[in-house]
Order: structure tokens, then C-alpha cells, then sequence
């Protein structure tokens, strides 16, 4: 048996061992990405089958707004990334600003997002209204609790702003930003 292996019995880690931050949270970061993946393929699945309720429905969606919320969302990632480089300098009151500006932004998602669920809800629109209706408000809600999660998560790490607690709250931030990534065109631009 080799060193390599000696380690990895030790720790039982194995690969997860060379990704930044906790092993644990790319447990969760798996497990979440085949949830969303599921939830993603129910709705394409449903797209094909009711194309015009579909069209319909994404058609009352605002895509500017979402698009907003894209940018905002992205750049917070952005924020935890310099967080995350400040952390590893051992710079820790730099890495904790930068945090708070990435939990401030991701603040702001969430309002964005509440106030585009009070416009599809003031034109009628609901878990019940039609299959759209309901993915779209499962998924994006969905998603919305993993930004409160993930800045419950930030807030946590930002109090020591350690390397590894910075690097694990961050790469949970990251997942959330790549659903968006993935969620925003699926659901507000791409046409069957």
C-alpha cells in the first residue's frame, strides 16, 4: 500500500480531500446538484409535453428582472471570491468585508426576487395556476432558500474568516450562483 493510500484510508476523504473548504459541503454541493437536476429535468420534461402552457407562462415572466437578479447574484459570487483570496493572505477583516458585501448582495437577490413573485402573484399567477407556474415557483423558490441558506452560511464563516471556513462557505456560494446560471435561461429565455 502507498502513502497516497495510507492517507486516504486515514482521512476517507479521498478526492473530496483536494477541493477547497470542508469535504462535507461538497457532499451537500453534490447532493444539492443532483436535487436541482431533478427538479430541472421534471421541467423540461413538462415543457415538452404542454409546450403552449409553457410558452404562456413564460411569457408573463420578467426577464429583466431576472436578468438583474443575474448580474447581482454573479457579482456576489465575485465578492466571495476575493473574500476567499483575502482569507488565504490572512487577511482576515478584508475577507470578512468582502463576505458582507457578498451576503448584502445576495440580500438584494432576495428582494428582487420577492418583489417579481408579488407581480406574477398580483396577475393571478400561483403554485396551481398551471404546470409552469408550478416548477417555476418550486424551482426559484427552491433556489431562494439556498441564498438565505447561503448567507446564514456566510455570516457563519465571516466570524473566524479561517481559510477553510471561507473556502467552504464560498463554495457553497458558488453552487448557488451556478443554479442561477443554470436556472435563468432555462426558465426565462430559452423557447420551445
Amino acid at each position: 500500500m502507498s502513502a497516497t493510500d495510507c492517507e486516504q484510508q486515514e482521512t476517507g476523504w479521498g478526492l473530496l480531500e483536494d477541493l477547497p473548504g470542508d469535504p462535507m459541503i461538497w457532499v451537500l454541493i453534490f447532493s444539492e446538484l443532483v436535487a436541482f437536476g431533478l427538479f430541472l429535468g421534471a421541467f423540461m420534461v413538462a415543457r415538452a409535453i404542454h409546450p403552449a402552457v409553457f410558452a404562456a407562462g413564460q411569457a408573463t415572466l420578467d426577464s429583466h428582472l431576472a436578468g438583474l437578479n443575474t448580474l447581482v447574484l454573479v457579482t456576489s459570487g465575485w465578492a466571495a471570491a476575493r473574500g476567499t483570496a483575502a482569507a488565504r493572505g490572512s487577511h482576515r477583516w478584508t475577507a470578512r468585508g468582502w463576505l458582507f458585501v457578498a451576503m448584502a448582495l445576495g440580500s438584494v437577490f432576495i428582494g428582487i426576487k420577492l418583489f417579481e413573485y408579488a407581480g406574477e402573484i398580483a396577475l393571478g399567477n400561483g403554485l396551481e395556476t398551471s404546470p409552469f407556474f408550478t416548477l417555476y415557483f418550486l424551482l426559484t423558490g427552491f433556489h431562494l432558500l439556498h441564498v438565505g441558506l447561503g448567507i446564514v452560511i456566510l455570516a457563519v464563516v465571516a466570524r473566524s474568516a479561517s481559510v477553510t471556513g471561507v473556502e467552504t462557505g464560498a463554495a457553497f456560494w458558488h453552487m448557488v450562483d451556478l443554479l442561477w446560471i443554470v436556472l435563468f435561461p432555462i426558465i426565462y429565455l430559452v423557447q420551445q
